[in-house]
């Protein structure tokens, strides 16, 4: 399973010529998985085929139209429940913390919550703490899924692949929550510009005491309508 989400970190970053000369490789991987289930393999397969045989530019337009145009498809993970809040940026602190803790090192541009990255740490991960940090993010996945199933796009699939691989199910109030959130217009080009002003995000050590771990990143990733109070539990658990 580790491998095939390798497959959904690479199938979900900017489409390449590399991307497109992998795809015999990468479906070879999926057919292989038999912890995946025929659905989940068949998915995944039709996918790593779009994105194989499409025009490299048509896939390219089609991919920042939905990922970077489309707020509400955002492949930033806190973005969805922390938007331009200052929780977003101790987040972002926590899970540095997390992958540090774990030896996983990522370039200073990158932002540590962009999903293909989280992924690709996740692959690295084993199977049964793979699965529970992806729980942690199913109710965002399940979202992201039904918007992109509401556009007719084959990315759905990828999310649908991640909701089957996670540990547990989306807790209803929150992707009620992530729901109601108004729909941007990926062709007002104007108001686009406006909301993607944010501030900056400053990594550090501030993260505190027993930051990281995937308690503390639960807490973080399913915190967008919590109480203070939710937050003043102490912090468990490591990433080994």
């Amino acid at each position: 399973m580790t491998r095939s989400l390798k497959i959904l970190s690479l199938l979900l970053s900017y489409p390449s010529l590399e991307l497109q000369q992998a795809a015999p490789e990468m479906a070879r991987i999926v057919a292989d998985d038999t912890q995946l289930g025929e659905e989940n393999r068949r998915s995944l397969l039709e996918l790593i085929d779009d994105v194989a045989k499409g025009d490299l530019t048509d896939l390219q337009e089609r991919y920042v139209f939905l990922f970077d145009r489309t707020r509400t498809l955002s492949l930033h993970l806190f973005e969805h429940v922390h938007g331009e809040s200052r929780d977003r940026g101790q987040a972002m602190v926590d899970l540095m913390a997390t992958y540090d803790a774990a030896g996983f090192e990522i370039g200073a541009r990158e932002l540590p919550d962009y999903l293909p990255l989280f992924l690709e740490f996740l692959s690295m991960c084993p199977q049964e703490e793979a699965a529970d940090l992806l729980g942690q993010t199913v109710h965002i996945l399940a979202a992201l899924k039904e918007r992109l199933e509401k556009r007719g796009s084959i990315y759905r699939n990828a999310f649908a692949v991640m909701e089957a691989m996670a540990s547990g199910t989306p807790d209803r109030a929150l992707l009620d929550e992530l729901r109601d959130a108004p729909q941007d217009d990926p062709n007002d080009l104007q108001a686009l510009d406006a909301i993607w002003q944010e501030e900056a995000i400053t990594f550090g050590g501030n993260a505190g005491e027993g930051a990281c771990g995937p308690d503390r990143l639960q807490r973080r990733i399913r915190a967008s309508k919590r109480d203070a109070a939710s937050d003043m539990s102490p912090d468990v658990g490591h990433v080994a």
